[in-house]
């Protein structure tokens, strides 16, 4: 269940509006096993080759619950969910984000970017809790989903999320990825700021250029209990991120 601060909704399991679409729209074409194979994470909508994308990788938060690292396997990276909006962190953030270290995952946080804060209190809370040894560049989640009602103009919102962005490079030494859906980039054009793209695509291949690619929110990985998120990433990003990294003193 969703959480408040103030008018921002905490983000649920961004998998949560995939089953309503399934429950509201397919359930009168599928019969009830097929559904239940969907919601179990066996069958998917998209089956990216590993010859075509062989850099894996998760990203989890609390959602996943306590996750057993040493069991966790066929994946190259991780990006582990830290904090949202002004003050929300993730209670399993530094439990994952070390676990991933023990196992030898190359490792990125992210933040949940809400429209009710503005960009420097987010990127403070942000950089009080993410050290700055992590081995990939951070990333910044923002989504309809979960986000408070208010709609800012792009403007507004392209100001804010500049703000962020920038105090983040300046402490970690590079900009962040930039997560995003395509129902946002319908009203926010978020893409010409010229951030390497993590989209989100769940029903097919995306049409647009992107790094990284979440193709699927219900899979099933030893190690982890529940339903978690899986990605791709272009060899091109993979390749720029193997360069020693600039960082900042925590």
């Amino acid at each position: 269940m969703a959480q408040s601060e103030g008018n921002v909704v905490r983000a649920p399991d961004r998998c949560l509006y995939v089953r309503w679409w399934i429950g509201g729209l397919v359930v009168l074409a599928l019969p009830y096993g097929v559904l239940q194979l969907l919601e179990r994470g066996v069958v998917w909508f998209n089956a990216p080759s590993r010859a075509t994308y062989p850099i894996r990788g998760l990203d989890v938060s609390h959602h996943q619950g306590r996750i057993d690292w040493s069991r966790v396997a066929g994946v190259d990276f991780v990006y582990v969910k830290a904090t949202e909006g002004g003050d929300h962190r993730d209670t399993r953030f530094a439990e994952n984000f070390d676990g991933a270290r023990r196992a030898g995952l190359p490792r990125g946080a992210y933040h949940f970017f809400t429209f009710c804060r503005s960009g420097r209190v987010q990127a403070d809370n942000f950089a009080a809790v993410v050290p700055t040894d992590a081995e990939l560049p951070m990333a910044v989640d923002l989504e309809f989903g979960g986000n408070c009602t208010r709609r800012p103009s792009w403007v507004e919102l392209r100001n804010e999320l500049t703000t962020f962005v920038d105090t983040i490079e300046a402490r970690y030494g590079e900009p962040p990825v930039l997560y995003v859906t395509e129902e946002l980039l319908a009203l926010y054009p978020v893409d010409t700021l010229g951030l390497p793209i993590w989209i989100r695509s769940v029903y097919t291949e995306p049409k647009r250029t992107w790094s990284l690619w979440q193709y699927h929110c219900r899979a099933r990985v030893d190690g982890i209990e529940g339903p978690v998120d899986l990605n791709v990433a272009t060899e091109t990003w993979w390749t720029a991120q193997l360069r020693p990294r600039a960082r900042t003193a925590s």
